[in-house]
């Protein structure tokens, strides 16, 4: 009789609470007007808008996703929820979702939401046992980068990297370009405009044949290979992960260049040599801010006097009344599950810190737009083929870089990340061969 009671009682409170979460989706629906809908842990679904046609929904695994978040409302927690599937999206990716909430109107409708009305259906959450997921696949050590050692950019880069190239293979390009792409069609596919990115940065440095090229951060060896094959140039790149390393080298060889092309694995800090093109891109991110002068100074130290440098990195808004960044919750979280050490510096100051190291800037070009959809199509192409990227590397950390990707590309639609490529040369006696206007640049 008396586990009879028991029974009932938690029947009881298990109805309570699926009426309770019912009533605030409701709520929160009439606001939000969005083309999307939740399904709670019974199976059935609640919408977003009064018109939801869309199969794109947010599934909630038990009552226990709303303890814990009710607990510890922080972006940590409800990474750790979705990494270990509490939360899922089905029917779309995060970036559908996402992309509907940034709308500013919908975020204004929210902030109409009467406080006290949501907490009283919070109440029968308040007491009930909540998830603890556990610690999910994160960097081991100190994800700030602060006071790294040189020996600890090679762990950062490693973390991220060196996951699995068959991993990155699921939705990167032919040439596994793993950086922004170039779209001269806004409905253009990502693998045309990967080759477009190659293109183009081949042509800001007027590679000639017998030029020198160097690529700080080959990647896969992509770029290096490109540059070889259709501009004759002699390319060496440099990266710090062994896995993109040994896929480079056996592409290299695959292609027939091992006469022209090179690649080692090795810090930026190492080089040595004279290059007459250098291309750093989407390395810039990983140095650490205070690494910035010596850095631009390795650069120009490595380059010859009438050569070019094209600088291509993400950065952020700069601040209104200068001072350092402060950290914000999606920046921990990236540097703690995704790219630990990485930090972003503004385009003002890498200007700045270029001509201090004795650069003379003579392009800059924005491309948010560009990585904005980029990492959509990305997210869009992991999606599609999760249960590949499951088995490879395990659902939690197919979850992250869903997860991931959809974050940044959002980041980059609502300006929040902004990404700069930027050419320079030494203020030298000796004349880059620059030409007096960029026509060359879209012949």
């Amino acid at each position: 009789m008396q586990q009879e009671a028991g029974s009932k009682k938690s029947d009881k409170n298990s109805e309570k609470q699926l009426n309770a979460i019912r009533r605030l989706i409701e709520t929160i629906g009439d606001a939000l007007e969005i083309d999307a809908s939740v399904e709670l842990w019974d199976g059935s679904t609640v919408p977003l808008g009064r018109s939801v046609s869309s199969p794109l929904r947010l599934t909630i695994a038990g009552p226990g996703v709303i303890a814990s978040l009710l607990r510890r409302p922080t972006l940590d927690r409800l990474i750790r929820l979705y990494a270990k599937g509490r939360i899922g999206i089905e029917g779309g990716t995060l970036v559908d979702f996402g992309e509907q909430l940034q709308d500013q109107s919908t975020r204004a409708r929210l902030k109409h939401l009467g406080k006290l009305g949501v907490a009283r259906m919070l109440l029968p959450f308040l007491f009930a046992p909540g998830d603890k997921p556990e610690a999910t696949r994160g960097y081991a050590g100190d994800d700030t980068g602060h006071g790294r050692q040189k020996e600890e950019n090679k762990d950062f880069i490693q973390f991220h990297y060196d996951v699995s190239n068959d991993f990155y293979r699921l939705f990167l390009d032919p040439w596994m370009q793993y950086s922004c792409a170039y779209f001269t069609s806004w409905e253009g596919g990502v693998d045309q405009a990967q080759a477009d990115k190659m293109e183009m940065i081949c042509r800001k440095l007027r590679l000639k044949p017998g030029d020198r090229f160097l690529d700080i951060g080959c990647g896969w060896g992509g770029l290096v290979t490109y540059a070889a094959e259709k501009y004759g140039v002699t390319a060496h790149g440099i990266t710090v992960s062994e896995r993109q390393l040994e896929y480079a080298k056996q592409l290299i060889a695959e292609k027939g260049l091992t006469d022209k092309v090179t690649v080692e694995l090795k810090d930026y800090a190492d080089l040595t040599g004279e290059y007459d093109k250098i291309a750093s891109i989407g390395m810039y991110e990983h140095i650490g801010l205070a690494n910035i002068p010596s850095y631009f100074n390795k650069m120009r130290s490595l380059l010859s006097d009438d050569g070019l440098f094209l600088n291509h990195a993400i950065s952020r808004r700069a601040k209104r009344r200068g001072g350092r960044f402060g950290k914000r919750p999606e920046h921990k979280a990236i540097t703690r599950y995704i790219f630990p050490g990485g930090e972003l510096d503004d385009i003002g100051h890498s200007v700045q810190a270029m001509e201090q190291a004795g650069f003379e800037v003579h392009d800059v070009e924005a491309w948010r737009r560009h990585y904005a959809r980029t990492t959509k199509i990305w997210c869009e192409r992991l999606t599609a083929r999760r249960d590949e990227a499951d088995e490879m590397v395990g659902p939690e950390l197919t979850r992250i870089w869903l997860a991931y990707l959809a974050g940044v590309s959002l980041s980059f639609s609502r300006g929040s990340l902004r990404i700069y490529q930027t050419l320079a040369s030494k203020r030298a006696r000796a004349v880059p061969e620059i030409p007096p206007t960029r026509a060359d640049l879209y012949r």
